[in-house]
């Protein structure tokens, strides 16, 4: 007989948002968290369940000037006063809840100028942010646009330190992405423990992982038939043109209906939990 694990509320926090909410993230203080939508983030106190406080709004008078919406916000890990939340302009901006109740103003903006040689139709789309992560110690950011994913120094707001490419084999294939839906998928990204580590999702049910100390990366597929209990994953590679590979799989027969969306690191050991359309799986670091 199959162990059922089922959850049921204990709390319900409602009557704050008007549009579907895209971030949930508890404060360092244990005792509040925000809750974000397109327009707005709300600051809640986990023991009160029907009053919020609205900290970031930026809908506008006439939704017909409206621009940009929010895509993600978190938390800073160790400043309970700190929050950072990113944009669908490809913007993250940083907020101080001490400067003021509403922080329509940032403390900090994060913003990578555009490559000119790199601009078309589809630049606004893959450069919204899908995902923003801060690092276990607090100094460094992660974000998830389309294309890749980028490490910020919160020092420094003006370039990314850090970029990593995750399918940039599909940077020929945006028309037929856009056409299908697929360019609007929202992956999300994570740490490891100790933040050498970063992990994302890609299609095929591919997921990515990127050593930031040693500059090596390898692409790993979540599957049934490969997913067998201590069964030691195998690198996968993808052809992004010219003579394919036996081990190689080409651009073209990728399968974009297999996504890996949701992807999470346990905070001190070597497990992952990547999800795919309707299953998780969870992998452990290979035990001698």
């Amino acid at each position: 007989m199959d162990l059922m694990v089922e959850a049921s509320p204990r709390r319900v926090f409602a009557n704050a948002h008007t549009y579907h909410i895209n971030s949930i993230s508890i404060n360092s203080d244990h005792e509040t968290y925000l809750s974000a939508d397109d327009l707005r983030i709300n600051l809640w106190h986990q023991e009160i369940t029907d009053r919020s406080f609205n900290i970031v709004d930026i809908k506008p008078v006439n939704m017909e000037e409206l621009t940009e919406v929010i895509t993600a916000a978190e938390f800073h890990p160790h400043q309970c006063n700190t929050f950072v939340y990113s944009s669908s302009k490809g913007t993250i901006r940083l907020c101080d809840m001490r400067a003021s109740a509403l922080c329509d103003t940032h403390s900090k903006l994060f913003e990578e100028p555009e490559d000119p040689s790199n601009r078309s139709f589809f630049s606004e789309i893959i450069s919204s942010i899908s995902d923003v992560k801060f690092s276990h110690n607090g100094r460094y950011m992660m974000t998830r646009d389309y294309l890749s994913v980028k490490i910020w120094d919160l020092n420094m707001e003006n370039r990314v330190v850090e970029t990593y490419q995750v399918h940039e084999y599909l940077r020929s294939k945006l028309c037929s992405l856009y056409e299908n839906d697929c360019i609007f998928d929202k992956f999300e990204c994570c740490w490891n423990g100790n933040d050498s580590v970063v992990m994302t999702g890609s299609y095929n049910n591919f997921f990515r992982m990127f050593d930031r100390g040693q500059r090596r990366d390898v692409t790993l597929e979540a599957s049934r038939e490969g997913s067998k209990p201590r069964q030691v994953l195998k690198p996968r590679k993808v052809c992004a043109g010219g003579k394919r590979k036996k081990d190689e799989i080409s651009v073209d027969s990728l399968d974009f209906n297999k996504k890996i969306l949701h992807t999470a690191w346990h905070p001190q050991d070597n497990i992952i939990a990547v999800a795919t359309t309707n299953n998780l799986y969870i992998f452990q670091d290979k035990v001698n």
